[in-house]
């Protein structure tokens, strides 16, 4: 004889129930779908509500990307002309320390509010580590500095990783002589888009630190000549 099946044995009123319970929590799992839809939706209008005014506001900030020495003799132009409207300037791992004050003392430009990020290995990790720096001194728009070959990536990861978050970014290309240290491929490219994306997400949730970020003003010039330092050559320093 044939055993009756666990599901033959229930009566009407069980088999109505746990029906009742599989409806109740789809419908549940809709609702909560539905919340996090709505949340997220009214994360993306706002976002883009602070990117539209934050792009008609004056650059209040300036983000260098490390990479060539021509960039630091950039900007310390810049902070030569500008230095009255007392924008920051945060150099992403840029040349070595003392190379930067050689450049800035040349320049005749103040080095009172030069931020030196020393964290960053790559791309990406200019604007990972560079974000947390400019929620704290709260920019709202960026003039973002690199070479014209390296610009279509950073400017990509810098709207990205950097717009998820309110901040306008704009692109200031510097002119080379030769090739900078930033090797541009397609490969590099989409990999690098494709974690920004996923950054700009969990970004929302989670602040990385970076504890080596030192004023332009600290390096020790004579500590440095002590244990030598070369820099590039197109800086044309002694």
């Amino acid at each position: 004889m044939k055993r009756s099946s666990s599901s033959s044995t229930r009566s009407p009123s069980q088999r109505q129930s746990r029906s009742g319970y599989q409806r109740a929590g789809l419908f549940v799992g809709f609702v909560a779908l539905g919340v996090l839809t709505a949340l997220a939706s009214y994360g993306f209008i706002r976002n883009t509500q602070t990117l539209a005014e934050a792009s008609r506001s004056p650059v209040d900030a300036y983000l260098m990307l490390g990479g060539s020495i021509r960039r630091e003799i950039y900007m310390a132009e810049v902070v030569r002309r500008e230095s009255p409207q007392n924008i920051p300037i945060l150099i992403s791992q840029g040349s070595q320390d003392p190379c930067i004050v050689l450049i800035f003392q040349r320049a005749l430009a103040s080095m009172s509010n030069v931020w030196l990020e020393k964290c960053a290995n790559s791309t990406f990790g200019n604007f990972y580590y560079a974000l947390p720096i400019l929620q704290q001194w709260g920019v709202q728009k960026l003039k973002l500095v690199t070479s014209g070959s390296h610009q279509k990536r950073a400017l990509w990861l810098g709207q990205i990783m950097l717009g998820s978050h309110g901040i306008w970014v704009e692109l200031e290309a510097v002119s080379e002589k030769g090739v900078p240290a930033n090797r541009e491929s397609r490969l590099k490219t989409t990999l690098d888009i494709t974690r920004a994306l996923g950054w700009a997400i969990i970004s929302q949730f989670r602040t990385p630190s970076c504890h080596a970020v030192i004023p332009l003003d600290d390096v020790n010039l004579a500590q440095w000549r002590e244990r030598g330092f070369s820099c590039e050559h197109q800086g044309n320093l002694q």
